[in-house]
């Protein structure tokens, strides 16, 4: 019986999600049976929701892409304190474009999105956190290694989108404290991209 992290094939009858941005790092959430998939047809984007004070990821269909992240099993077909974490997004099945090998017979896998009709412009109103960017960067660090968050940013559009620097006093709900390797590499990457960085004594 072929086992994934814990996982047995024979058990993936359950349900399960593709995480892209912060539910790759596993201090997030208590989520088991995680293991490394690839998304096809789908690219990540930084967009903002009409009345949300601040940016976040989402999918877009994307023919002829792909994006790595993170498969992990929802106990119970339980979607309830998932869809509350993911509120602006919609849950989609995923079935049809997840390329992992532990993937047999599954009943649900669902990606999240954000409906195309709810995306407001990006501006130093509604920045992306820094905190948050900090969250989903050291996911990939630890999953993927180096290479890895190096490819999420290639991969990812809307770097243009101004960002407000809150790593000392973090607005994001589920921040964690990074090492100074992986400060010096989220900042490495923001330079590397041309990001507009907002001080968090500006107005936002």
């Amino acid at each position: 019986m072929t086992q994934v992290k814990g996982v047995a094939q024979t058990c993936l009858m359950n349900a399960f999600f593709f995480g892209y941005g912060s539910l790759v790092n596993t201090a997030t959430h208590s989520y088991a049976g995680q293991f490394p998939a690839t998304a096809h047809g789908w690219q990540r984007a930084w967009r903002c929701v009409a009345g949300r004070k601040a940016t976040f990821l989402t999918v877009i269909e994307a023919p002829g892409m792909s994006i790595d992240g993170l498969v992990a099993e929802v106990p119970g077909r339980d979607w309830r304190a998932l869809d509350a974490r993911e509120a602006s997004y919609d849950r989609l099945d995923a079935r049809h474009c997840i390329g992992s090998g532990a993937l047999t017979d599954v009943r649900e896998l669902a990606i999240y999105a954000i409906p195309p009709d709810t995306f407001a412009p990006p501006s130093a109103e509604s920045p992306i956190l820094l905190s948050y960017i900090d969250v989903v960067m050291q996911g990939y660090l630890k999953v993927f290694g180096r290479s890895g968050a190096e490819m999420f940013v290639e991969t990812t559009t809307g770097w243009n989108t101004p960002i407000l620097d809150d790593r000392r006093t973090p607005v994001y709900p589920r921040h964690q404290r990074l090492s100074a390797i992986e400060s010096s590499f989220v900042d490495g990457v923001l330079r590397e991209v041309g990001a507009d960085i907002l001080d968090v004594t500006q107005p936002c």
